[in-house]
């Protein structure tokens, strides 16, 4: 598997990080398959990537309020 070129890649925070710039989630739409997800206070640092289809069901998920503890 090659490496992912994220250079270009647009970042949006998600609207479940906290708004006071702590504990910030940022992910890419950019690409039709996977989705990239950073930590917005180490932008670069690593990115981890999911499955478009695994991201959309934890998405999911959590609007949905079945993770919670």
């Amino acid at each position: 598997m090659r490496p992912l070129d994220l250079s270009a890649v647009s970042w949006r925070k998600s609207s479940y990080s906290n708004p006071d710039g702590g504990e910030c989630v940022e992910v890419s739409d950019d690409f039709a398959t996977l989705v990239p997800v950073r930590d917005s206070k180490t932008p670069h640092g690593p990115v981890l990537t999911f499955a478009a289809d695994g991201w959309s069901a934890f998405v999911s998920a959590v609007k949905g309020g079945e993770l919670r503890a």
